[in-house]
């Protein structure tokens, strides 16, 4: 029978308070190596608890590294055909730099506004993870909004509102305006169809209350006046992303983060040095 190594857990704090059971830091596991089930079960545990799953000091190929996210589900590739990997295409990099290594605009800019991957589709993602190749000196973090706390903070009149509602998503046309950004971009002019999604997930393995609204792709809520419904995307949002809810990272090399799509939103900071390199690679995974 194969052993399971040490593991510990260690709690990230928030940009307000202690952290709870957000995010977390993992020590004693190398993702490269082949790890027994038992590890990759508690690994998906604990992520399922916290939500945002941090290693520190790993070295992962891309073939390695779809090779470990595979053990949870199936990789996809990404809708933005250009930064996909060359050999691996359900790898894809989230990078300010073009093939050339000149500094890349859009990718500078790529993913600085709220959202959670992939709530377009009508299947969801069950998890996402990067893994740090190249940071800028200072700058260049990723923060992570809890949207189970989000949930359990709205007022009760909110919550009564939300538990039977429905939002409509749709790649990039909510509130933080990313279809303009986006438009033309790294093949993305295909056409995308109203997704539904409840406006209150409920987690498969934890059994939570999840707020799963954000703003880049939800846009409305069946049997709400547009107007109104973008303006409901607008002030749950702002609910959701209080310092109290939020855990900011700041990237090392060799750094791997596994966070939860249901239970989460992200965004990049934004505000590092354009010209210095920022190379992660990414895997987004879907249940099987």
């Amino acid at each position: 029978m194969a052993r399971t190594t040490k593991r510990t857990v260690h709690t990230l704090p928030m940009l307000a308070g202690d952290g709870g059971e957000f995010a977390a830091e993992v020590r004693g596991l190398d993702l490269a190596a082949d790890l027994p089930d038992a590890d990759i079960a508690w690994i998906a545990a604990t992520l399922s608890e916290r939500a945002v799953v941090l290693f520190r000091d790993q070295n992962l190929s891309a073939d390695a590294l779809d090779r470990f996210a595979k053990r949870f589900g199936l990789p996809q590739q990404h809708v933005l055909e250009k930064y996909r990997h060359p050999d691996i295409p359900e790898i894809s990099f989230v990078t300010n730099l073009e093939a050339d290594r000149t500094i890349d605009a859009f990718g500078v800019k790529r993913a600085t506004f709220w959202h959670t991957d992939a709530t377009y589709e009508p299947k969801l993602p069950r998890l996402a993870m990067l893994h740090a190749l190249q940071v800028p000196r200072t700058g260049g973090g990723t923060l992570f909004a809890d949207m189970r706390a989000a949930w359990d903070e709205l007022p009760d009149t909110s919550r009564a509102r939300l538990e039977n509602a429905t939002g409509l998503h749709r790649f990039n046309v909510g509130p933080s305006g990313g279809a303009k950004m986006y438009s033309g971009q790294a093949g993305t002019d295909q056409a995308f169809e109203d997704q539904h999604h409840p406006a209150m997930a409920i987690h498969p393995t934890s059994g939570r209350p999840i707020l799963f609204v954000n703003p880049a792709h939800t846009h409305g809520f069946e049997g709400i006046d547009r107007a109104e419904g973008w303006a409901l995307v607008e002030e749950l949002s702002d609910h959701a992303i209080q310092n109290q809810f939020v855990y900011q990272h700041e990237w090392r090399v060799g750094d791997l983060l596994i966070w939860d799509e249901l239970a989460t939103m992200h965004r990049g900071s934004g505000d590092s040095d354009p010209n210095e390199p920022r190379v992660l690679m990414r895997s987004i995974v879907f249940p099987p």
